[in-house]
């Protein structure tokens, strides 16, 4: 039997809201199903060429934000390049930063901005490369906000949002929060 996952009310409403309506261009009122709402388009698109030491990639965004280069250099040295886990640390940082925001919105907390850095660490375990901790170093501006519900909304983002359930293999995830209020 698959595992139940329950989303917390403040940042599932907060997404819904949000959600464009199938066929309609405009956002949801928290009542369209998923069967009803139109596809979103998430994609990127990677080539990789030659031996894995010496070859080289390309990857880039589906909707044309970023294209760059990758190499065996640039992910497991100091090379000139991206790579994956770098992608990884960008996603999370920006869906950890919107889905705080959005539950600071649903305790009507007015939030001027969610500065998040991330840094994801590669190790090998048991002879295989594995993303072994992800660090998230975020900034919350929110002036004349109460600090414990930052605190409370900056927790719950970093278990919900949808990229930390995606990675939730992780088994070592940290926020390291600064609160101005």
């Amino acid at each position: 039997m698959p595992a139940t996952v329950v989303v917390p009310v403040l940042v599932r409403h907060a997404f819904e809201d949000r959600m464009p309506e199938a066929g309609t261009g405009k956002t949801g009122s928290g009542t369209a199903t998923n069967r009803e709402r139109k596809h979103m388009p998430n994609t990127a698109h990677a080539t990789w060429t030659g031996t894995l030491q010496e070859g080289n990639g390309k990857v880039a965004l589906g909707q044309g934000a970023f294209e760059g280069d990758y190499s065996f250099k640039s992910r497991f040295e100091d090379g000139e390049g991206t790579n994956p886990e770098e992608l990884i640390a960008a996603a999370h940082a920006a869906c950890f930063s919107m889905a705080t925001s959005a539950a600071l919105g649903e305790e009507n907390v007015e939030v001027e901005s969610v500065d998040t850095d991330a840094n994801v660490t590669l190790k090998m375990v048991d002879g295989t490369p594995t993303i072994t901790r992800i660090v998230l170093t975020t900034t919350v501006s929110a002036p004349g906000a109460d600090e414990e519900t930052v605190r409370n909304a900056a927790e719950g983002a970093k278990k919900q949002c949808p990229v930390s359930r995606a990675l939730a293999g992780v088994q070592d995830v940290q926020l390291d929060l600064t609160v101005n209020t």
